[in-house]
């Protein structure tokens, strides 16, 4: 029997309807900064370039320090990695980072015998208050489907390869409930404070594609 789970404890077709926009097609205001921005670029006075360069500072490193800290916390504090396993939402809210839209947190804890992969199966919910902007990858239709029905394939294709008896949940976005992948902490940091222990956690590694430890 295969040591992968997919956890779809919500009903899509329920939760993701047709005026779920927020993640997959530009609101208003998206649409008034996209026009701007074609705009600026054509009469020369912003570089193209120079944009993709902030966003992926935004994509890869700003955002995701706020779920760093709440990964770091968890590993220094027992009590709120407790807090954190039982009202995710409201312990990530008081160390100042909400949701959006007011959706829910739900944190997953990998262990030594269990491997969490977060994915939205039906758009791209993200949770955007602890990790930024979604990277390009968990939007296509690719990484949606193949999460699910081969995450250990997947988690090899970034380079993350799992024993075989490591179990791998799968855990299904929905508008209204968000995960947040809390990695294992890295042996050999127990003198580390907080701060050196966010920088050891990435972005990826609180989607479930990675694990935590140095950058390479």
């Amino acid at each position: 029997m295969s040591a992968d789970h997919h956890e779809h404890e919500h009903d899509h077709d329920h939760h993701h309807g047709h005026d779920h926009q927020h993640d997959n097609r530009y609101s208003d205001m998206q649409a008034r900064v996209k026009a701007l921005e074609s705009v600026l670029t054509e009469k020369g006075l912003i570089d193209p370039k120079a944009i993709d360069v902030i966003v992926e500072t935004y994509e890869t490193k700003i955002g995701p320090r706020n779920g760093a800290r709440v990964v770091a916390k968890a590993w220094s504090d027992p009590d709120f990695a407790e807090w954190l396993r039982t009202d995710a939402t409201a312990a990530i809210a008081s160390l100042g980072y909400t949701g959006r839209q007011g959706e829910h947190m739900r944190a997953v804890f990998n262990t030594p015998d269990t491997h969490n992969l977060v994915v939205c199966t039906l758009c791209s919910c993200y949770p955007w208050a602890v990790l930024g902007l979604p990277p390009v990858w968990y939007k296509a239709p690719a990484y949606r489907s193949r999460a699910v029905i081969d995450p250990r394939g997947v988690l090899a294709e970034f380079g993350l390869t799992l024993p075989e008896d490591k179990k791998i949940r799968v855990w299904d976005s929905t508008a209204e409930l968000r995960y947040l992948v809390i990695p294992e902490r890295p042996e050999g940091t127990e003198d580390l404070g907080e701060e050196a222990l966010a920088d050891l956690v990435s972005r990826d590694a609180m989607i479930g594609t990675a694990i935590a430890g140095p950058r390479p």
